[in-house]
């Protein structure tokens, strides 16, 4: 599975982030968290998929990973 996050970008209305989720389950991934405060989901898609969230001017699009501190 590849895991992607999906952030509204600053000044997009919330109702983009609905639009995410339906284009983001419509090409195949499955939401396994979203965020409320930071306006964000969470969509695990399978390897050989390809989907095309990132060219969306609403929000961002990045590989979600584990995030460490020193």
């Amino acid at each position: 599975m590849s895991t992607v996050m999906i952030t509204l970008k600053s000044g997009a209305d919330a109702s983009e982030l609905e639009n995410a989720k339906k284009e983001a389950t419509k090409q195949g991934g499955k939401i396994v968290h979203e965020s409320k405060l930071i306006k964000s989901i969470t969509v695990e898609f399978p390897k050989d998929q390809v989907h095309s969230l990132a060219t969306n001017d609403h929000y961002t699009v990045e590989n979600d990973g584990e995030v460490k501190t020193q």
